[in-house]
This record gives structure tokens, sequence and C-alpha cells, in this order.
């Protein structure tokens, strides 16, 4: 039996939709969604949801957008934020955020969508979500599709008309998003003074407390990245720089997640990337050591991100105003990445990091480094990446096996060493042998710094383990692919307490084993390596951080039992089936928004957007 003679009102959205007539189904629609508004509750909820399941599953069609769609959502939500009697009755209370998440969608891939969506007024609306009118919730997909609509050049003014207030707006949501989510809802111990509509949208009606908390984990994540997105449009257009440069908003950022909590999002790295590209930020950046310290860090980690950081501490050595207030930080970091020969798309990266730390030797400024350890530093790249080069250029082949062989001989005597307990002694084997090994033989090499490491590791000497782990990770390929080497780094990062970069460490390292000991009946865990992921999945928890402040403040608690009880909490909030975790390792995909967060929707291929901003702030 059709359709229309099932439903009751053959005239609803529904029915409407499933007519085959093209001409006929766009008329109906046009004159539908003028009188959406009037709709009674039942039915408006209805067909809002239909509405986001459209837009959800073809965000490209034209259909509904050039038939007024957005148009339609602007009265909704117009009258949802006058009319709170009317915004509480029935499931009226889903409606803006069902109507911000369809703006988005739609806008994500468009340009002239997003112009129809600016024409029909729905920015102001927006803006007022963002504020916070009503909830964390619709503040996520605001500024989600407040970030599509800014990423456009033809709908970019639209929303810098709103340029100051839009932009401390999203400063505040990416500092203060987990605080928020927390204190409103994941700290929120009784499930049922949870809001219900919250519930309902964050598992759809199906899961208990432990999905609810792992899909708001993921929503704040995600406003943060999104608020990110929306201030990276306006930095690249080199606007609002007197407030993204806000040296405490630059510490904030430079903690930012994006990688594990939404992976194709470079988070805070990248918005420091793109003030990197403009002298007033690279200034601004380099007076902070501790934003320049995480820079190093991410550069010397197995992030996926890990080029963005290299790539902004480049571009602070190459300018003549920072390199002398950041390369007493940045050369020891940046030594042990020398020998990198490629990362991701990018080529010869160790030959441009030897480049812009040995500047000095070019200009014969060596003087302008105050710090003797750092200066030391230099003078072995020198003597490493220079002399011993033009050294080897002028050796036979036959030379070269000799050495080669007298360094084997060498590691085998340090690997003895090693078994029999005789570490320090093992140490010195395995350096006498990076001293001769030819650069040319970089299996070799991997294979010296990765003993060597270990050796520092059983020693307890992290920095030189971590050290040593990177310049073996960076011999591989692809980098940071070597088990034993990122095994070795994990652990030793674990010692110094640095949660993150040991997480990042051990996730490589499993993903690593599953690549490597794929079979059909599946891949069993190491059980040390899973034990290290829960003990850094609840050391570096999102929520920890604001869970902690919550008792301080609230239940005036001794900081050492407060911190106790987090640790607790969150190890329950994180736990984690191994075989879904297996499978997150295996496709990388830890946590999947409903849209995503491009890496650079701001960047073309020839770069002209970063020689726009370098002419424009004077390079």
């Amino acid at each position: 039996m059709p359709l229309e003679q099932l439903c009751a009102k053959p005239s609803c959205f529904f029915c409407i939709m499933n007519e085959k007539c093209s001409s006929s189904r766009k008329g109906k629609l046009k004159e539908y969604l003028k009188g959406v508004l009037y709709l009674d509750d039942e039915e408006l909820i209805l067909v809002i949801s239909g509405l986001w399941n459209i837009a959800m599953t073809r965000p490209d069609d034209e259909e509904l957008p050039l038939l007024g769609v957005f148009e339609c959502l602007s009265s909704l939500m117009d009258k949802a934020i006058r009319d709170r009697a009317w915004l509480l009755s029935c499931q009226n209370i889903y409606i803006p955020y069902y109507a911000a998440h369809i703006i988005g969608s739609y806008t994500m891939n468009k340009s002239k969508f997003a112009s129809r969506a600016v024409d029909s007024g729905v920015v102001p609306y927006l803006l007022e979500l963002l504020r916070g009118k009503m909830s964390w919730v619709e503040q996520r997909v605001a500024v989600r599709a407040l970030g599509h609509l800014a990423s456009y050049e033809e709908t970019f003014e639209a929303i810098a008309a709103y340029e100051d207030e839009l932009v401390k707006l999203a400063m505040r949501a990416a500092t203060t998003c987990f605080d928020e989510v927390y204190r409103m809802f994941v700290g929120v111990e009784n499930r049922r003074a949870r809001p219900t509509y919250h519930c309902e949208l964050l598992t759809r009606g199906v899961g208990g407390v432990q999905m609810e908390n792992r899909k708001a984990e993921e929503w704040a994540s995600q406003i943060q990245c999104w608020s990110i997105h929306l201030l990276s449009c306006f930095a690249v257009k080199g606007r609002c720089f007197n407030l993204l440069c806000n040296q405490d908003f630059l510490e904030d950022l430079s903690g930012m997640w994006g990688g594990l909590m939404n992976h194709s999002s470079p988070a805070g790295a990248g918005l420091i990337r793109i003030l990197c590209y403009t002298k007033v930020g690279r200034i601004s950046v380099a007076r902070s050591n501790h934003v320049v310290e995480n820079l190093c860090k991410l550069a010397r980690s197995s992030d996926d991100w890990q080029y963005v950081g290299i790539d902004c501490l480049l571009l602070m050595l190459k300018d003549r105003v920072t390199r002398y207030s950041i390369i007493e930080v940045t050369a020891p970091y940046l030594a042990d990445l020398i020998e990198l020969e490629s990362l991701g798309s990018r080529r010869n990266v160790g030959e441009e990091i030897t480049r812009a730390l040995l500047y000095e030797y070019y200009e014969h400024q060596t003087s302008k480094v105050k710090d003797v350890d750092v200066r030391r530093t230099l003078e072995e790249i020198w003597e490493f990446k220079v002399e011993r080069r033009r050294m080897e250029k002028v050796m036979s082949g036959d030379e070269f096996e000799r050495i080669r062989t007298i360094a084997r001989l060498i590691k085998q005597e340090g690997n003895f060493r090693l078994s029999t307990g005789e570490t320090e002694n093992a140490v010195m084997k395995y350096t006498e042998a990076l001293q001769i090994c030819p650069l040319r033989y970089r299996n070799e090499r991997l294979i010296l710094y990765s003993k060597r490491a270990k050796g520092h590791l059983l020693l307890l000497n992290p920095d030189a383990a971590i050290r040593d782990a990177t310049r073996a990770l960076c011999l591989t390929a692809p980098p940071n692919a070597n088990l034993a080497s990122l095994w070795t780094r994990s652990q030793a990062y674990d010692m110094k307490g640095m949660a993150k970069e040991s997480l990042m460490d051990c996730i490589m390292f499993i993903s690593a084993c599953i690549k490597s000991k794929a079979s059909p009946h599946g891949v069993k865990l190491p059980y040390y390596a899973v034990r290290m992921i829960n003990k850094q999945m609840n050391a570096t928890w999102i929520f920890r951080d604001a869970q902690l402040k919550a008792m301080k403040n609230d239940h005036h608690e001794d900081p050492k039992e407060a911190d106790d009880y987090c640790r607790s909490i969150s190890t329950n909030q994180n736990s984690r089936d191994r075989e879904t975790f297996r499978i997150q390792v295996q496709s990388k995909s830890y946590i999947s928004g409903l849209s995503t967060i491009l890496e650079e929707p701001f960047a073309d291929i020839n770069g002209s957007v970063r020689k726009r901003l370098e002419r424009d702030n004077g390079r």
C-alpha cells in the first residue's frame, strides 16, 4: 500500500519528501518550509529530526538549502531564543541544537550554501548560542557552524562583523570548555539531575552513564577544537592578533590537544603555527619559554602533528628577532632530529633543522649563544653533520666496510656487557661504535641508539634515554616505527611524569605491534603496554583538572586526598574494553565526531596565504 494511504496526514513533510515528481515535490517543500514555525509541537520535532538526518547523510544535496531550509531554521532559533515558554514545551528544547547542527552540516563543504545561510540571518542566533544562551551542548554546534561560515571568503566578513566578541567567546570556549562540561554534566553524580535532553542527544537514548560520560568527553574536545578552528580563520587573515597573542592564552593554547582527541585537528599547535607565520606572532610566541618548551616536546614526540611543532620552531629560528631568545631552549631538543629524513610529505627535515641550528657558524656569531652547554651542542652538530660528512665523502668503499665491521664487533661486545648487567660499560661500547659507524648505515646506527637508550633507562637516566630513543626513531622509515625505541621512550617519559608523551609512544607501540603481528585470530596485546596505556589515560583524562578543581572548591578537601580520589574516578571513567581499544588503535580513529575537523581549511597548496601573511605583517 502506498505511503500516502498509510499516513494520516498525506501533506506531511515525509510524504512530500517521498513525492516522485521532482517539480511537484520542490513546490510543496518550499511552501511547507515556510509554515514549519506554525506546526504543532509533536509534528515539529519530527520534521526537525528528519531535516537533521537528511543534512547528516546528504550535506551536499542542493534541494533543501535552495528551497528555504536556512530561513526556516533561522525563524525557529529566533522563536526558541525569544520565547522561553515555547522552548520548554513538549520537545522544543531540542530545536536550537538540531537547527545549529543542520546549518553546520550544510555549510561544511559548499560556499554557496554558506552564503544562503548568512543571507537568511542565522549568524546572530548562532552567536547567541555561543554566548551560552542555553548550554554547552548548543555551544558545540554553534561554534562548529560559525567555523564553517568563517572558512569561506564569501561569508567571512559577515562573521567578522562580530569580530572582537566572537574571538573572545571562542578563546573562552577553548580554555574553559572542559571545566564547563564537567561542572554542568560529567561532575553531576546524580544521573537524574543531569539535563534529560543532554543525555538523549549524547547517546541517542541508548547507553548508560559510562556512554554519556564518554560522549561528553568527545563533545567537550570538539568544542575546543572547533573554537580553535574558528580562531584560525581570523588568524590566517591577520585579524585580532592583539587578542590571540595574549600570553596567558598562548600558554593554554600550547597545551591543547588535537590528535588523540580529534584525530584530524592539530588544535593548539595548528593555531600557533599560523601565528608564527607573522613577525608579531613569532615575537609573542618566543616570549614564553613555556610555549616554546611545549612546541619542543611536540617536535620530539610521535604525535601526528610532530611536524607542526617543528615548523613553529624553524620559523622562529630563522627570524633574527626571535632566534636568540629561543635557541637555548630548542637546540637540545632539535639536536635529536638532525638525522630525520622525511616526515609525512616533507623531505630533508633533518637538513633543514641542521641549517637552522648552525646559522651562527655560517655567520660567525656563536658568541650570541650564551649557554655553554648549548654552544657545545651546536659544535657537536657541526662536527657530526659537516666535518664528519666531509671526511666520509672521500672514503673508499673498502674503508667503509672495514669501519662498519669494527662497529659491529664493538656493538656485539656492548650487547654482551648489557646481558651480563654491566650496563655502564655497555653504554660506553655503544657510544664507541656510534662514533665510528658511517652515517650511511642508518639501520646499524638505529640499533646502536636503541640499545644505548635501553642502557640509559636501566641506569635511571630518562633524559639520555629519550634523546637516544628519539634519534633511533628518526632513522626508521617511516619515522617513529621502531618498537624497542618506542617502548623505551614511553617508559622514560613515564619516569619524568610526561604522561601525554608517554601515552602517544605507547599507542604507537601497540599500533605497530598489531600491524607486525596481524593474524586472522586476532592479536594479543602486551599486558605491560596495556597497563601503561591505562595509567597514562588516567593521568591525561581531559576532565581530571576540572574534577580536582571542583573538589578543592566545593569540598575544601586535602589536595592529596582530592587528587587520589580523582585518580580513582578517572580510572573508572577511562576503562576500555581491550578489543575495542585494539580496533581504535588499528584504525587510528580514537574518537570520531559528527563531522571532520580539517587540518588547515585556510591554507592552499601554493602557500599564498602564508606569503600574504608574511608580507602584510613584515617578516
